[in-house]
C-alpha cells in the first residue's frame, strides 16, 4: 500500500467516523504498519468494519485476517470452477441406452 492509499482509506473512514484522527502524524503511523498490506483487502476490511462496529477501526482491524480472506477467495474460486465443470459435464451428458438397466440387473442376478 502506498501513502496515497492510506489517505484514500482515511477518507472512507472519516466519511463514516467524522471524529477519526486524519492528521499527517496518524497517516504516517498507519502507513508504517500498512505499507506491506494490499489496499483492496484494507478497504474491504474497513467496509465490513463500518457495517458492524460503531467505533473507528484500528490498524489491526484494517489489516483484518488476510490469511482467512485469501483462503475464502481460494475456496470461492475452486467452487466456481467445480460448478462450471459440472455444468459443462451436464451439457455433454445423455441418458443410458435403452435396456441398459435391465441388462445390468440380469447380469447381476446370474452371478449369484
Amino acid at each position: 500500500m502506498e501513502k496515497a492509499d492510506v489517505i484514500r482509506l482515511f477518507m472512507a473512514i472519516t466519511d463514516e467516523y467524522p471524529t477519526f484522527d486524519d492528521s499527517e502524524e496518524n497517516v504516517d503511523r498507519h502507513y508504517k504498519h500498512l505499507q506491506d498490506f494490499p489496499y483492496e483487502a484494507a478497504i474491504q476490511n474497513v467496509d465490513q468494519h463500518i457495517k458492524t462496529i460503531k467505533w473507528p477501526p484500528t490498524i489491526s482491524e484494517i489489516r483484518g485476517r488476510l490469511g482467512e480472506q485469501i483462503e475464502r477467495e481460494r475456496m470461492r474460486d475452486l467452487t466456481e470452477t467445480y460448478f462450471a465443470e459440472r455444468e459443462a459435464a451436464a451439457l455433454k451428458a445423455c441418458p443410458p441406452p435403452p435396456g441398459w438397466k435391465d441388462e445390468l440387473l440380469a447380469k447381476l442376478r446370474h452371478r449369484k
